[in-house]
């Protein structure tokens, strides 16, 4: 049975992977996703992990060894955060373009200048046309449980790509909580060996990564885009057996109190917590709020998402990320996006904040709701608005 074990996030993410079993792991240290790889080298020096660890110079030559063994048939693990992920950006397009099941935990956090090793969503916003599967965990138990389905999403014959799973830096990756830890052959054929269908091998050649001229390129990013696309039932598929299994349930969009809602929250990642904790403040008070939580980034679950909101009159996007010089952060856009062309398009508002790893009181998200009902009372037209910033 599994064991509940008080663990910070990162630990949980480390013995996930040891429960997978992987055959590769290369990583660079960096701060706030450090904590990962270290316990990852105990394992292997130990013994509790029958891998080879591969020690590199860079998070650029992390990405491309595990390219290189994701190829041979590898299970591949790597994990990263902030500049580190910004370092491998060359090689993300690669790994995803050449539908290799690479999983990677990211430590999100800000991006420099100045200089900040805290927590946001600026690294994952950075990459999120890359072509991976990208999702999120709020907390040390989903980190874990997340993890492992990574590998099986990403090595299922029908999906073939490489798998993001985000957590905030720090406020998962380094916060010690309770959490139910498997145990060493409970999860049974949940997780089977990986069968990498196209391994490099001399005596049967494939091609991977070809040059691609005008006359076929585009053809090819059609074709990865519609293929990334149509992982989302697979993704469903895995999330509800291991709801079935296990007992934790994950959705690509999860709801909380929205059944009568007139105002919607919608939030990636652990802040989503304290908002749930506004929600019901507010709720006590009479007021009809309710919170959307985004869990699957990309693909993005366009018509999940319309039918989380589609009752409320207003959706208020927080989101831990700019955009220099946009109309909107990243997280809003898509929201816009997804609700353009709708029968019903509720007023959206945009609030960023948790910058930099500044931290969020519920107080500050009733506030944001506060806010929200201004504007729609008196029907101003904004951009976004920052949440605790000095003036």
């Amino acid at each position: 049975m599994a064991r509940r074990v008080g663990a910070e996030g990162s630990f949980a993410v480390a013995e996930a992977v040891r429960l997978a079993d992987v055959d590769v792991v290369a990583a660079y240290p960096i701060t706030p996703q450090t904590h990962i790889v270290e316990r990852l080298s105990e394992m292997v020096a130990s013994g509790e992990l029958d891998a080879n660890y591969i020690y590199v110079e860079s998070e650029h030559s992390a990405i491309s060894a595990c390219l290189g063994a994701a190829a041979v048939g590898a299970r591949t693990f790597t994990s990263t955060a902030g500049q580190g992920l910004e370092l491998m950006h060359e090689v993300l397009y690669l790994t995803s373009s050449m539908r290799l099941p690479v999983v990677m935990a990211v430590a999100d956090r800000a991006l420099s200048g100045p200089l900040n090793v805290w927590g946001d969503h600026s690294d994952a916003m950075a990459v999120r046309d890359t072509g991976w599967i990208q999702y999120v965990a709020e907390n040390a138990q989903e980190a874990h449980d997340l993890t492992l389905c990574a590998f099986r999403i990403g090595e299922d014959p029908q999906v073939l790509f490489p798998v993001m799973v985000h957590m905030d830096g720090f406020h998962v990756s380094h916060v010690v909580e309770p959490y139910f830890m498997f145990e060493k052959g409970e999860l049974g054929d949940f997780l089977p060996p990986p069968k990498y269908p196209y391994p490099l091998d001399p005596n049967r050649p494939v091609t991977m990564g070809a040059f691609a001229p005008p006359a076929v390129y585009a053809e090819c990013r059609k074709a990865q885009d519609t293929a990334i696309k149509e992982t989302y039932g697979t993704i469903v598929k895995v999330w509800e057996e291991f709801g079935r299994r296990f007992g934790r349930q994950y959705k690509p969009v999860e709801t909380y109190k929205t059944e009568d809602a007139d105002t919607i929250l919608v939030a990636i990642g652990s802040f989503n917590q304290m908002a749930s904790v506004a929600v019901d403040n507010l709720r006590a008070g009479g007021r009809k709020v309710g919170l959307v939580r985004i869990r699957l980034w990309r693909p993005f679950p366009v018509q999940a998402f319309r039918e989380a909101v589609q009752a409320a009159k207003n959706v208020i996007v927080f989101e831990r990320s700019m955009t220099y010089g946009g109309t909107t952060g990243p997280v809003c856009a898509e929201v816009k996006s997804a609700l353009y062309g709708t029968l019903h398009q509720p007023r959206v508002m945009n609030f960023i904040g948790g910058l930099g790893g500044r931290d969020m009181s519920p107080r500050q998200f009733e506030a944001m709701f506060d806010r929200a009902r201004e504007i729609a009372e008196k029907n101003l037209e904004i951009g976004y608005e920052t949440i605790g910033v000095r003036g």
